[in-house]
């Protein structure tokens, strides 16, 4: 029996680190952050892009359609300022949106920063996969990926992706293992399997 694997698309969406003027950080966060929190082997498809509403949709697309992705990951693109346009390119490649993990992002970095509140993120699912837009800072993205946990490493407020691997069995993707000690995904016993 071949084991489960999890193909994950990655994109960063910024001007300037797709023009080479800087270099960009967000891939290689969330690489890190999903290297070290899930056990399931995962296979990635990555894209730098620049902040077109075209180009993200197409890219969105692609990432679906074509190479047949089950988990898409954005970062960059979600402000209020006028090149920002992911959450719009993200929702015009939808079948379904999926708001609470928009307000769950939103609710952590609010524990940080008051600007949380001019963030966009969206969630959504396009055939059998789930679509999420993350902030644009390293540190914001395991932040809302996490939670939040108190003095004791207690969970204070979950992190987003608690509920991904759940989401994933409900829409026909793979079973996904989370490293317990970096995030608990949570299912309904009746949904849970052995642990491999």
């Amino acid at each position: 029996m071949t084991k489960e694997f999890i193909k994950i698309g990655l994109v960063s969406i910024s001007d300037r680190a797709s023009r080479g003027e800087y270099e960009d950080l967000g891939l290689p966060s969330l690489k890190n952050w999903l290297d070290n929190a899930l056990i399931t082997p995962i296979q990635y498809v990555t894209r730098l892009i620049a902040d077109e509403q075209t180009e993200i949709e197409s890219t969105l697309i692609d990432l679906v359609d074509h190479e047949s992705c089950h988990l898409i990951l954005t970062t960059g693109g979600t402000g209020p300022a006028l090149r920002d346009v992911t959450p719009e390119a993200t929702i015009a490649v939808a079948d379904k949106q999926m708001p609470g993990f928009g307000e769950q992002m939103r609710q952590i970095s609010l524990n940080f920063v008051p600007t949380a509140i001019l963030s966009r993120q969206v969630a959504v699912i396009r055939k059998h996969c789930l679509i999420i837009n993350l902030p644009g800072q390293p540190k914001a993205i395991a932040e809302t990926l996490t939670g939040l946990k108190d003095g004791d490493g207690h969970q204070k407020v979950h992190g987003i992706f608690s509920a991904i691997p759940y989401c994933l069995d409900l829409i026909g993707g793979p079973y996904l293992e989370t490293n317990e000690s970096i995030i608990k995904s949570f299912r309904p016993k009746s949904a849970t399997k052995p642990s491999s």
